[in-house]
């Protein structure tokens, strides 16, 4: 199955759980695994908190302190700290599956994240039974 992501800022996370949760219930997924993929060399995915807005914006200022945008960067389409910051979040993530529900901690969900925004994404999700 394939998300499409539409991205409306340079940077942003964009929580995916619930389509991921959507697409275990389609498939009738009770025990097994779900990949979530993105094949894309400037955005990835991640999991992490989701009870509080405020967690995803620290990230992204931390990890813009650490990788800014603009640097002493020499890829022609400027947009390296991009595909640096994609190397490090990772392109894909593996969510256990059992009794049909996703394995994710209490406060825990997916995130899409964009860091050479706005575009039109897509996420891959494979079941693994």
């Amino acid at each position: 199955m394939i998300i499409n992501v539409r991205t409306s800022q340079g940077q942003q996370f964009i929580e995916i759980t619930e389509q991921v949760k959507k697409f275990v219930a389609q498939e009738g997924l009770q025990d097994g695994a779900v990949v979530v993929y993105v094949p894309h060399t400037t955005a990835g995915v991640t999991i992490n908190e989701n009870g509080d807005p405020a967690v995803v914006r620290d990230i992204l200022h931390a990890v813009n302190k650490l990788i800014p945008v603009h640097g002493d960067y020499t890829h022609l389409e400027g947009n390296s700290h991009a595909h640096i910051k994609a190397s490090l979040f990772g392109s894909s993530c593996t969510i256990l599956v059992e009794n049909g529900h996703l394995q994710l901690g209490t406060w825990q969900g997916i995130y899409f994240c964009e860091f050479d925004g706005p575009r039109n994404r897509k996420v891959f999700l494979k079941a693994l039974r």
